[in-house]
């Protein structure tokens, strides 16, 4: 039986693991999981693969109660590391700070007429007494009804009743044709709007659900979930939170929701006409009493239709439109009401779906001027063919509602025929790839991995590295859609390069489930028409890299290894060394420390072979020093302490002499972590304040974060030995 210590080391095994494991989003996580691993071989006296599983922890718990059993100051001593890994890293065992979330819900409509049954049937569900089911209700109903509106606006009504934020997401917003979002990328955002750090949310879609319904728990907040389109998709943003209430708002009531059901039908004619006197004022709807019972029937009692109506009411219309869609009824008489040019853009515009359309993609797709372009889509926003979301830096941006889109295509392949929409696409798409290019080049403009800029001229120059990463970040979910548009139009080249110039969204800003569906295309195109190239090992490198970031080991693992061949079949040493060394990372995170430490050796090897004429030679010294580093760090998790600060020593000397301040505050870190290890806090402090001098100012808050728990904890250990 164990003592009490040894069962709260046991606690602290799975909680610590547990927790640490879902904080790994920022360096300080992934530092405290190598740390943790190479405890847990230490006390299991060998090598322990990392746990991906509820049942592979509880194994790893049960190995190490068993150590406990035999050798209570072991779980003592484990006890102590775990207390310092969870006062030092976001996320592990304690709740994560943030403030009051977003209120950010879509700006409510103006005037809104009736709906006075479905506004009370939200009223219930939000002030029922709680029974430990979530708060939740389906608002369903046709396009055009006003489903998203009765939510924005009752969320409006009633902000007061959630203090603590108003989160709204689009489910039906994808980059990709299957029209779904992934739960991932949802949750993230909601987080986001939270407050919470994208450093402190976990990195599998399994954990990050779990981190959510914690964050929310004990929040008064209000969630609306737009344009679902099934049970499954909603499924993993609920929660039973007594003070959250989720809307869900969807076209059809699907099965399989345990939710309120409030439908959203056709407005009575009284209701239609009451609309349309706020909308316009009573002299000018008795001007158009004639032709009232036209307008009405055309539009069907949809208020979508009767907003695009009311400005163009004194011209005829023939009754319901052929389908009975009024919102196609709408886009019809409104489209017939363009100019030329306009019409033209809003046909082209709409032979992809592309989430966000801005001047400069409309420009590209009609051959006019950027200027004429934005005047031409405030135009289409005016009568609601397009709909308007201005961005936090003040810049427009369009899409179209659903039903509009379908009416645009179609007319589209009427009038401009399958050569017109196919030039359109591929006029947009090769402004897609000099794009992504060109700031993918000015982002991390010494990166080998980044391609050359398709175009150098006509393409946007940015003032700092960071500006043209965040124009990367604002078109993600275009290029991710241009991805595909390339492999269905039978353009694998474009595809390929868009995908390359995706690497530095992979490795500042994360963004790995938006952009899976795109690499996994990039890297099965580069298979299929350039096998065995530098271009295919690249694409599998960076599937490797979201796929680790995700902790979708196996998969990466594969992808490591398809890099590693494809670049050694191709000669391409400096990208074959790369992927062997990113191979030997994949290995860290999953502790296994001796194959992780030969895939260093075997990375130097590959970089000691480069001939001088070979791509990448200028960055074989950093390149040399990095894997020094790893290579400590490789031998500190198999507890060889002596000869892991000899290579980080070597990797420090290098990193000082060429003025790298962010890797030599790593090292730095990986040297003082070495020192913990065996309780020498003397040696360890001394490189803890250099550390956190050195990234002084820098942006580095995560990072200097943990060293300052490193710091306490020397402190601590200080104090004892002296007491």
């Amino acid at each position: 039986m164990l003592d009490p210590i040894s069962l709260s080391a046991v606690s602290a095994v799975t909680t610590v693991l547990g927790a640490v494991g879902s904080g790994m989003a920022n360096e300080a996580g992934k530092w405290a999981w190598e740390s943790t691993g190479g405890f847990v071989r230490r006390i299991a006296g060998r090598e322990v693969p990392a746990p991906t599983t509820p049942g592979e922890l509880d194994d790893v718990a049960r190995l190490m109660a068993d150590r406990f059993r035999r050798d209570p100051a072991l779980a003592a001593s484990w006890t102590a590391f775990a207390a310092r890994m969870s006062g030092g890293v976001p996320g592990a065992g304690r709740p994560v700070a943030f403030g009051s979330g977003q209120h950010s819900l879509p700006a409510s409509t103006r005037f809104f007429t009736d709906r006075k049954e479905a506004l009370k049937a939200l009223d219930r569900e939000a002030s029922r007494r709680a029974d430990g089911t979530p708060r939740l209700a389906l608002v369903h109903g046709a396009e055009g009804m006003g489903t998203s509106a009765l939510a924005v606006h009752w969320g409006a009504q009633q902000a007061g009743r959630f203090p603590d934020g108003q989160l709204h997401t689009d489910l039906g917003a994808s980059s990709g044709p299957e029209g779904l979002r992934e739960p991932g990328s949802v949750l993230r955002e909601l987080l986001r709007q939270l407050g919470v750090p994208a450093e402190e949310m976990p990195t599998s879609a399994g954990r990050l659900g779990e981190f959510f319904r914690n964050c929310v728990a004990d929040r008064k907040l209000l969630i609306i979930l737009d344009h679902a389109l099934s049970a499954a998709q909603v499924r993993p943003l609920l929660t039973s939170a007594p003070a959250v209430f989720t809307i869900v708002v969807a076209r059809n009531p699907f099965p399989g929701l345990d939710a309120v059901r409030v439908p959203v039908g056709p407005l009575a004619d009284k209701d239609a006409v009451r609309l349309l006197t706020k909308l316009l004022d009573k002299p000018a709807l008795a001007e158009a009493r004639a032709v009232l019972p036209s307008v009405l029937a055309r539009c069907g009692g949809s208020p979508y239709a009767l907003r695009a109506a009311a400005p163009r009411l004194t011209v005829p219309m023939s009754g319901r439109p052929a389908d009975g869609d009024p919102v196609r009824g709408a886009a019809e008489d409104s489209y017939r009401l363009l100019d030329p040019e306009t019409a033209r853009l809003y046909r082209l515009m709409a032979v992809r779906a592309w989430p966000a359309i801005d001047s400069a993609a409309a420009a590209h797709v009609t051959g006019s001027t950027t200027e004429e372009a934005a005047a031409q889509l405030e135009r289409l926003a005016e009568v609601l063919l397009l709909e308007c979301d201005t961005t936090a830096d003040g810049h427009a941006r369009y899409h179209y509602r659903a039903a509009v889109r379908r009416h645009a295509e179609a007319v589209a392949v009427q009038e401009d025929g399958i050569a017109g929409c196919s030039a359109a696409m591929a006029r947009t798409l090769a402004r897609y790839v000099d794009l992504s290019t060109s700031a993918a080049h000015q982002a991390l403009p010494e990166s080998w991995r980044v391609p050359a800029p398709t175009a150098t001229h006509g393409v946007r120059s940015y003032a700092s590295r960071g500006e043209a990463l965040d124009s990367l970040i604002a078109e993600a979910g275009n290029l991710v859609q241009a991805v595909h548009c390339a492999e269905e139009s039978g353009d694998p080249q474009s595809a390929v390069r868009i995908c390359r110039s995706l690497w530095p969204l992979q490795l500042k800003a994360g963004h790995h489930e938006m952009l899976l569906p795109a690499l996994r295309i990039g890297a099965r195109l580069a298979d299929a028409h350039w096998p065995g190239t530098a271009e295919a090992g690249a694409l599998h490198a960076q599937l490797a890299h979201s796929l680790t970031e995700l902790r979708r080991w196996e998969e990466a693992e594969t992808e490591a290894l398809a890099a590693a061949r494809a670049e050694e079949a191709s000669g391409h040493r400096r990208g074959h060394a790369s992927a062997t060394e990113f191979l030997g990372l994949l290995r860290l995170r999953q502790w296994r420390w001796t194959e992780a430490h030969a895939c260093f050796d075997e990375a130097g090897a590959v970089l000691d072979a480069m001939l001088p004429t070979d791509e990448g030679t200028a960055d074989v010294p950093r390149a040399q020093a990095l894997l020094e580093r790893h290579r400590g760090r490789a031998l500190r998790g198999e507890g060889r302490f002596e000869e892991a600060r000899e290579h980080l020593d070597a990797a420090l000397r290098y990193f000082r002499a060429n003025g790298d301040t962010y890797n030599t505050a790593r090292t730095l870190t990986d040297l003082a972590e070495t020192w913990l290890d065996t309780s020498e806090t003397r040696s360890a402090r001394p490189l803890i304040e250099q550390a956190i001098t050195m990234l002084g100012g820098q942006s580095a808050e995560y990072h200097v974060a943990y060293l300052r728990g490193m710091r306490e904890r020397c402190a601590a250990e200080e104090r004892r030995d002296t007491d």
